[in-house]
């Protein structure tokens, strides 16, 4: 999977400040900053962004050593294993079978949490999608009795001929509660750095306490706030107290060297 350095695009906001006097550029650009700075303390798993990859099917072993075992004439080979119960059973590995499921399903491994699937595309005919559906976590299915190619040619480029590739949306919806913790922190950012007010970027880092004519004034230390993955600002700390408690700084993932990826092209 292609290392993602930000949201692929600026979160949709619903601000309550006043930005008459800020020029388009200038709201565009702060709306794209502080999608990123949400986007990166919220654990970089919200906003979908599309990748295509192209999936290798789990298929027969037919060279493999474990041919020994196998279950009858044209049945592909079996793999022993001890179940839960410990006692000893044979595997096929000619697809996938569940403790759910009477027979075996043809699908391949998306790497997600996927959003929605946007084209999947075989031999340069795009598939439609009544032929496949997405069950957690993040394997496509095919339904209605085709089954997904059990290799391509990985040196033709997507869309030609003994090609599979398969586009989707990676991520977490933008939700009510992003788009109003973007656009507090948005407003906040324009105050300071798109206006002429004190606060935003242009606040004093170094003040956390002022006494002037017998009034005292205390102010939360910003650079603790900062080091817990805080902004101070009230709706959006609510926020990613609620969709990162445990602050979290990317997705949690489980890698085992004998499952096979997707391949993504990196470039050009």
């Amino acid at each position: 999977m292609p290392l993602q350095t930000g949201p692929c695009e600026a979160w949709p906001t619903n601000l309550c400040c006043d930005t008459t006097s800020v020029t388009k550029e200038d709201l565009d650009r702060w709306t794209l900053i502080a999608s990123q700075l949400l986007w990166a303390l919220s654990g970089r798993r919200i906003g979908p962004c599309p990748v295509t990859v192209r999936p290798c099917r789990r298929a027969c072993l037919e060279s493999s050593s474990f041919v020994s075992f196998q279950a009858g004439p044209g049945t592909g080979p079996w793999i022993p294993y001890i179940g839960n119960d410990g006692l000893w059973r044979n595997a096929s590995v000619c697809g996938c079978r569940s403790d759910c499921s009477c027979g075996e399903l043809c699908e391949v491994y998306l790497p997600g949490p996927v959003y929605d699937i946007t084209e999947v595309n075989i031999d340069g005919q795009v598939l439609d999608p009544a032929q496949y559906r997405v069950d957690a976590p993040g394997r496509l299915v095919r339904v209605g009795g085709g089954c997904w190619p059990s290799c391509q040619d990985m040196a033709a480029a997507p869309g030609e001929p003994d090609t599979f590739t398969v586009t989707y949306r990676v991520g977490l919806p933008v939700d009510a509660a992003a788009v109003a913790a973007v656009s507090e922190l948005t407003c906040h950012l324009l105050n300071g750095c798109g206006g002429t007010s004190n606060c935003g970027c242009k606040s004093n880092r170094n003040l956390t306490k002022l006494v002037r004519q017998g009034v005292e004034m205390d102010w939360a230390d910003p650079t603790l706030i900062y080091s817990e993955g805080r902004t101070g600002l009230p709706l959006v700390d609510m926020w990613l107290t609620a969709v990162n408690p445990y602050r979290q700084t990317s997705p949690s993932r489980v890698w085992s060297p004998d499952f096979r990826y997707p391949r993504a092209q990196q470039w050009p």
